[in-house]
């Protein structure tokens, strides 16, 4: 079966569709990357993303789940998903993807950079999903390498969703980081401003099974370089969009680059402006101004 490029255009290539009983335990795929990241358990990582495309049919939506994830984002209960809900049902099926011997980048220590979503259209909470995933567009980056996970969610053998996340695998140290250290513009003026706690941490971690020891532990934080715990770009993500939730159409394509973690506890400023096709957003730290979060949708 051939999957058609979603990212930088690419030549298509040909993958074996596995299929899955169901959806895999995001928890037990953690404990199996932690394992792998000890000294000598690695093994030889691939040159390329594996030719694989992982599915599970038939995912209903737990609504206590979704109206739990919808009090953690900020999101109003609705009979439609919102756009960054199928992330999370199809998330553990992605991590089955990035934890393979094969998958050519170790999960520990990639870093979520960017991340699209298009909806075509609303999804009702009473619809069953079928989900795959894959990964393309293994290529360099000054500071290691990138490549791009895709979830697609469909209903009824029609895509409906589709999900492409970005992550950087970092192999290089200078250079890179300090092409942001000159001076910045000036945020923009602030609409909202959120205090973010360690519980946020904490509490998208179970919503999401994302159980990255960085967002949830300050010694796991401090592992990986980071002073204290980080919150989840993909909570980010969500919070602003349910800030512009009544503002959004049917069907749309909302991205984001993901720029300084918000560390936890502070305080992070929203700010969203009209543009031609629909919004440009951008979320900030309170005092310092410090991007965290650059998206648009339209």
């Amino acid at each position: 079966m051939t999957e058609p490029a979603t990212g930088t255009p690419e030549p298509a290539t040909a993958r074996t569709t596995v299929e899955l009983p169901r959806m895999p335990s995001a928890g037990a795929l953690y404990r199996r990357a932690l394992v792998g990241a000890l000294p000598g358990t690695g093994g030889r990582r691939a040159s390329q993303p594996p030719a694989v495309r992982l599915s599970v049919a038939d995912m209903p939506v737990d609504l206590d789940h979704l109206a739990d994830y919808d009090r953690v984002c900020g999101f109003r209960l609705a009979d439609r998903l919102p756009a960054t809900y199928p992330h999370v049902m199809g998330f553990p099926l992605a991590l089955r993807l990035m934890t393979a011997p094969e998958f050519p980048v170790p999960l520990t220590g990639v870093v979520h950079v960017a991340n699209r979503i298009t909806v075509h259209r609303p999804i009702r909470t009473d619809e069953t999903l079928d989900f795959a995933a894959y990964a393309e567009n293994l290529r360099p980056h000054d500071r290691g390498r990138q490549l791009d996970v895709v979830l697609v969610g469909s209903v009824g053998g029609v895509e409906v969703w589709r999900g492409v996340s970005t992550y950087l695998s970092r192999e290089r140290r200078g250079g890179g980081d300090r092409r942001d250290r000159g001076e910045r513009p000036a945020a923009p003026a602030a609409s909202a401003s959120w205090r973010v706690t360690p519980r946020v941490g904490t509490d998208y971690a179970r919503v999401s099974g994302d159980h990255n020891p960085i967002h949830t532990s300050r010694l796991g934080a401090r592992l990986f370089g980071f002073p204290r715990p980080i919150a989840h770009g993909m909570w980010s993500k969500a919070r602003c969009l349910a800030a512009l939730a009544n503002r959004l159409p049917d069907a749309f394509t909302v991205e984001v680059a993901f720029k300084l973690p918000v560390p936890l506890p502070g305080t992070v400023a929203f700010s969203a402006t009209p543009a031609d096709a629909g919004w440009e957003f951008a979320l900030h730290d309170a005092r310092s101004a410090r991007p965290h979060l650059a998206g648009s949708v339209g």
